[in-house]
């Protein structure tokens, strides 16, 4: 089970040239992958996505790819003759104009703004091989030690959940131990009442008949049954070596349910008070749920 929350960092170095890749993740319904990389990389976007999305299925994901270079078939320095020639006749009638008698060094002309241009790119014929052997090297680093930090993170929480399950089972196995005697006690409390109604004799089959009808509405047999099957099911599904974020929030939601049931068919205090603690653990279970993949 992993968490949808996570860091990975790769770096790969080769070729004279330098990867720094970084994999981010947060909370999110579905799988949303964002690539932050260089221009000159934007041919390799499409590859890094298919290779998270492989193994990564849930969370808001952002992958930065830091890109440097110290190949010099990666630059490509030019020169703009006609924009110098320009600055050059510029400076000369500068200096007839004023009588300045410094002379134009080179240091000046290439200064100005566009002269030189440096352009970086990859034009070696092996560029495309070398850049994505690094690269690749770079994001599956980072990528494992993402999916290292999901998984520590996500047995962190499959142990908290199931340590609340124990308690949520001991307050299922209270309500249903308590649950035979409501009908009993509802059957007592309503012969009491009667005996007090001097001129209303208790007919035992009418008491008994109310004691059935009430019986009835307040059996909560089967959501206690379900109860329980559902916490194994959730024992099993934390287990599970896929992502399993969807199947437990939708579990939790049918085991709130159940419990909620239990409280308004039983109508009974003792059930009510361990329903809102059984509410409570479950509560904490659907937030840790926000956060599994």
């Amino acid at each position: 089970m992993h968490s949808m929350t996570g860091y990975g960092r790769g770096e790969c170095a080769m070729y004279n040239r330098r990867f720094v890749v970084e994999i981010k993740a947060v909370n999110h319904r579905y799988n949303d992958i964002t690539v932050k990389m260089p221009r000159i990389m934007l041919p390799y976007e499409d590859k890094i996505k298919k290779t998270i999305g492989a193994r990564v299925f849930r969370g808001k994901i952002d992958v930065y790819v830091n890109f440097e270079t110290y190949s010099k078939d990666d630059v490509n320095i030019s020169v703009n003759e006609n924009i110098a020639e320009s600055y050059m006749d510029a400076l000369n009638v500068l200096k007839e104009k004023y009588g300045i008698s410094d002379e134009i060094s080179l240091d000046i002309v290439a200064k100005f703004p566009d002269v030189i241009s440096v352009e970086k790119g990859l034009l070696s014929e092996n560029a495309d091989d070398e850049i994505d052997e690094c690269l690749s090297n770079a994001v599956n680093e980072a990528l494992d030690n993402f999916v290292a930090m999901r998984e520590t993170e996500g047995n962190t929480l499959k142990a908290n959940i199931l340590e609340k399950l124990i308690v949520i089972k001991e307050a299922v196995d209270k309500i249903n131990m308590r649950a035979p005697y409501v009908a009993e006690e509802y059957k007592a409390r309503l012969t009491e009442k009667l005996s007090e109604l001097e001129e209303i004799k208790a007919d035992e089959s009418r008491i008994l008949t109310e004691v059935l009808i009430f019986s009835d509405k307040a059996c909560i047999d089967e959501e206690i049954t379900r109860m329980y099957s559902h916490i194994e099911q959730m024992r099993s599904i934390v287990e599970e070596k896929v992502p399993v974020g969807r199947k437990l929030d939708f579990l939790v939601q049918e085991m709130n349910r159940e419990i909620n049931t239990m409280g308004s068919k039983s109508n009974d205090l003792l059930i009510t008070n361990v329903v809102v603690d059984a509410k409570s653990e479950l509560e904490k279970i659907r937030e840790q749920i926000q956060n599994i993949e």
